[in-house]
């Protein structure tokens, strides 16, 4: 046996309840909310979910969130794209610019994974 194996007894049966143990998430939905968290795992993004949350319109044009992180409309667009794609936020067009705004449900089923 090596150092680090762990041998399981007959006793150690006693001990195992796998029916107090909560079904696991179904895998689809386990998929989508590792999307979303993976989408969310960069700070510029959190930065414009905060912004675009915080918005009095509750929505936010591209052109007004590039000034306040200091980044290029490309560099910004491509964050939101991939906020969008996560459905975290969707995206209006007008006219020129792209109006982008929160998806309550999906923000909401992130923040139910902390306690």
């Amino acid at each position: 046996m090596q150092p680090d194996e762990i041998t399981l007894t007959d006793q150690d049966d006693e001990h195992c309840h796998p029916e107090m143990v909560p079904e696991p998430l179904a895998r689809s939905e386990a998929e989508r909310l590792a999307g979303a968290l993976k989408a969310v795992a960069d700070p510029t993004r959190l930065q414009l979910l905060s912004m675009i949350s915080g918005s009095a319109a509750g929505e936010a044009c591209v052109c007004d969130l590039t000034a306040p992180l200091g980044l290029t409309q490309p560099t910004v667009s491509h964050h939101l794209k991939i906020l969008v794609d996560a459905g975290l936020l969707t995206r209006e067009k007008r006219g020129k610019w792209a109006w982008y705004s929160i998806v309550p449900e999906r923000l909401d089923a992130l923040r139910g994974l902390i306690p």
